[in-house]
């Protein structure tokens, strides 16, 4: 039996994805760059029916070229997204709730980080830059198409970033007003992304019926030299220390997509063990066959938990290696915190 463990390749991934994607919707944020790119082309790879919201059409009509150039019989759909605003947010949730089709996965990937340069940016919805186009763009998408998710079933993947193990959420200065550094702008708007998948697990759990609702996981994807998310890391650790890392331990995106393509993949969220680590395969990934990793069917899973899973790189703490099954951080598990965010979030977006 195939299953989706730490040392799983490429190809069984693709494999497990098969057995639930084929022939079904995944909706991607930021597939036009880097790990969304790859993300993508595995989704694709399974048959999946690959949804693409770009910021630029021109970008993503190239990915889309290279990924059919590979997959010729690939089935990629681009649509209009820009996180930064929430009149685009709006509408395309808007133009997929008119098309009525089921979302069975919805990957929140997109994201921006903007080190070295110690300008606040803000928005034209008046946010701060990485908290709208990290977590509220998301939450905003997410709240408007939910009717349509909880119908379909979905399975939500929030990626987050190794950035986010530290730090904190502060309710009194989430858009980083007082003090700005990009680190913590990115580290809150990462740490929100976490506690939002923390709450909307359990808002699908409530209200999940008749088998449907959504289910969700969080994801990182390690160190990854080729995208945006090396600089958080170097700016927390010695640079000699991160340099070795990113040269000799560092994610390639093909690898580091697997982190999200496990997650999507895992049948049901289940309890995370003490230790805080388990592999995939012990969580219950859906197997080539259709079975989970202990042998029962998959509908014979095991019960959606209160609390998501996390799917990161298995070595070198989290920087490199193929996808494990642990606890998410610390700083996105308080049950509260997620709920007092889910509000603050819901205000922060109401119509003025």
């Amino acid at each position: 039996m195939v299953a989706a463990g730490p040392a799983a390749t490429e190809t069984e991934l693709i494999a497990c994805a098969r057995t639930r994607y084929e022939g079904r919707t995944v909706l991607i944020t930021g597939a036009s760059d880097g790990i969304g790119v790859q993300i993508a082309r595995l989704v694709a790879s399974a048959g999946g029916q690959v949804v693409m919201p770009v910021r630029n059409r021109e970008k993503g009509e190239r990915v889309r070229a290279g990924i059919l150039e590979e997959i010729p019989d690939a089935r990629i759909t681009l649509r209009d997204l820009d996180l930064a605003s929430l009149t685009s947010t709006h509408a395309l949730a808007e133009a997929l709730v008119a098309d009525g089709a089921p979302i069975h996965g919805l990957v929140l990937n997109a994201g921006v980080v903007l080190f070295g340069d110690r300008t606040r940016h803000v928005t034209g919805d008046g946010f701060e830059m990485h908290l709208q186009t990290n977590f509220l763009g998301h939450f905003a998408l997410v709240a408007d198409l939910l009717p349509l998710l909880i119908a379909s079933g979905t399975r939500i993947v929030a990626q987050v970033s190794l950035a986010a193990v530290q730090g904190r959420i502060r309710f009194d200065d989430l858009q980083s007003e007082r003090r700005y550094s990009a680190l913590r702008a990115y580290r809150t708007s990462k740490i929100a992304l976490g506690l939002f998948g923390v709450e909307l697990q359990r808002r699908g759990a409530r209200d999940a019926h008749d088998g449907r609702g959504v289910t969700v996981n969080l994801c990182h994807p390690g160190i990854a030299p080729a995208t945006a998310i090396a600089p958080p890391i170097r700016a927390m650790l010695p640079r000699g220390v991160v340099d070795a890392a990113t040269r000799h331990l560092g994610n390639p995106p093909e690898q580091a997509a697997l982190t999200a393509v496990a997650a999507l993949t895992a049948e049901r969220p289940v309890a995370a063990a003490p230790s805080g680590e388990t592999t995939a395969a012990e969580a219950g990934v859906v197997s080539a066959d259709g079975a989970t990793a202990d042998g029962a069917p998959a509908d014979r899973a095991s019960p959606v938990a209160a609390m998501p899973d996390l799917y990161a790189p298995s070595r070198w703490f989290g920087a490199a290696g193929p996808p494990r099954r642990r606890a998410p951080f610390r700083t996105m598990t308080d049950p509260d915190a997620a709920a007092q965010l889910w509000n603050a979030a819901a205000a922060l977006i109401a119509p003025r």
